[in-house]
């Protein structure tokens, strides 16, 4: 019986190795697309661009993503290829789905023998992990010039290709006398931030998953150790309660603090539909005491008016003695889909994108948007100077517009870094904890 016991557990691990692993051998073979992208890992962008020029000259291609800005990239692209080509033509279209409708268009397209899209740029790691890469939706490449910029040798880079990372800032009117100087502040009494509903963009709930890692948890307690005992008063009893439920969902140590925070953001918050408006709001001199927390770079569509100037808001983690995390970070991932039509030509573009500062420029232009290579992101500031973009005749007219720039974000800021093997850890614990906040809520 002990033999047979044994043998069955040995067949029990070997079938679940084998379905951990993809399977059996023919689905670990590279497919067509995957074989190409290998091939292009280990050329230049020239050479991409070459090999583009014979697959799509003269051809209509389909882009899809969550940034509208491919289409302004594409165009840029194009001219590129015909410095090396003046022959070469290519049609293209750029769609932009809403409230997250993205994945079900990619996993419809993927369906078909040949698919519609030939490439796409995504964001929320942790669908895109469980949605489009497990289920063989959309392929990973990794550009060579894009690998050497990082300090990367030829296949040692393993995780998805970003794009950019972009900042979403905690911003106040500073027409009254109100001031946030703790991260705390925003979730105090009485306050209702501005933020896109978690339902309606997911990395804002990718943003709360991140809060309850060790390091995002610890920021969280040493921003709460700096408030006023008053202060500290107020939260107390919540903390408290969310001791055992920080032990329930296994977190750490300062888990409490999290989802403390957490739950007070979830139940107060003014639920948006998108960052534009919130930023059209803020600046008025009529939005006296109003916060949000949305991306960097609308501020630079603010027209200045009687109504509206950048200069009715500050940035928090600007402001001297701010405490804690001044917002969060997302990526914008570059993917081929598995069944592109022009694959050579999706390698090539990404690899424009993501290795020229021409190629970045219809994100790098703005501010608030950090290319993922080290080279472009140094080369951007040179081209645009984001960091004096509130400096107008040597004078600093608009501070907000002052961006610090990514390393400073990083550490001074204390952006909460979207982790995508870490939010798909979590988001069967933790989100079903928030899916319960929001029920009661009706956030």
């Amino acid at each position: 019986m002990k033999k047979l016991l044994a043998m069955l557990l040995a067949v029990l691990m070997a079938v679940t190795c084998l379905t951990a692993c993809g399977g059996t051998k023919e689905n670990t073979e590279l497919s067509e697309t995957q074989k190409i992208i290998a091939e292009a890992q280990t050329m230049t962008l020239e050479e991409l661009c070459k090999k583009a020029i014979e697959e799509s000259n003269g051809a209509t291609v389909y882009g899809v993503g969550n940034s509208s800005r491919g289409k302004k990239a594409l165009p840029l692209f194009i001219a590129y290829c015909q410095s090396l080509d003046p022959s070469y033509t290519l049609n293209f279209d750029w769609q932009q789905p809403k409230n997250n409708k993205i994945f079900d268009q990619l996993t419809a397209d993927s369906l078909k023998d040949t698919g519609t899209f030939f490439m796409t740029l995504i964001q929320d790691g942790n669908q895109i992990e469980s949605k489009m890469v497990q289920t063989g939706v959309l392929d990973t490449f990794i550009p060579k010039d894009w690998a050497e910029a990082n300090g990367y040798k030829d296949g040692e880079y393993k995780g998805y290709l970003a794009l950019q990372t972009l900042n979403k800032v905690f911003e106040y009117n500073c027409t009254g006398e109100k001031t946030y100087d703790n991260c705390w502040d925003f979730v105090a009494e009485g306050e209702h931030g501005l933020f896109m509903d978690i339902d309606s963009e997911i990395v804002g709930k990718n943003f709360l998953y991140m809060l309850t890692k060790e390091e995002y948890a610890t920021q969280l307690k040493e921003a709460f150790d700096k408030l006023s005992d008053e202060e500290k008063a107020y939260f107390q009893p919540t903390v408290d309660a969310m001791e055992s439920e920080a032990a329930a969902l296994k977190l750490g140590e300062n888990g409490k603090y999290a989802l403390t925070w957490i739950k007070l953001w979830v139940e107060s918050y003014n639920a948006q539909t998108d960052d534009g408006p919130i930023c059209n709001e803020l600046v008025k001199s009529s939005a006296t005491d109003q916060f949000g927390l949305l991306v960097y770079s609308k501020l630079r569509s603010v027209e200045e008016t009687d109504e509206a100037s950048k200069n009715n808001i500050k940035v928090a983690a600007y402001e001297d003695g701010y405490e804690g995390m001044g917002g969060y970070g997302y990526c914008h991932y570059l993917f081929v889909t598995e069944n592109s039509p022009y694959p050579w030509t999706a390698c090539a573009f990404i690899a424009y994108m993501t290795c020229t500062v021409d190629g970045f420029s219809a994100w790098g232009a703005d501010m608030g948007g950090y290319s993922s290579n080290p080279k472009v992101l140094a080369e951007n500031e040179e081209t645009y100077h984001h960091t004096t973009g509130g400096v107008v005749d040597g004078e600093v007219v608009f501070p907000c517009k002052n961006d610090r720039g990514y390393e400073w974000w990083l550490n001074e800021g204390k952006l909460v870094i979207e982790d995508p093997e870490y939010c798909a850890s979590v988001a069967f614990t933790v989100g079903s904890w928030i899916e319960m906040l929001t029920k009661y809520t009706g956030q």
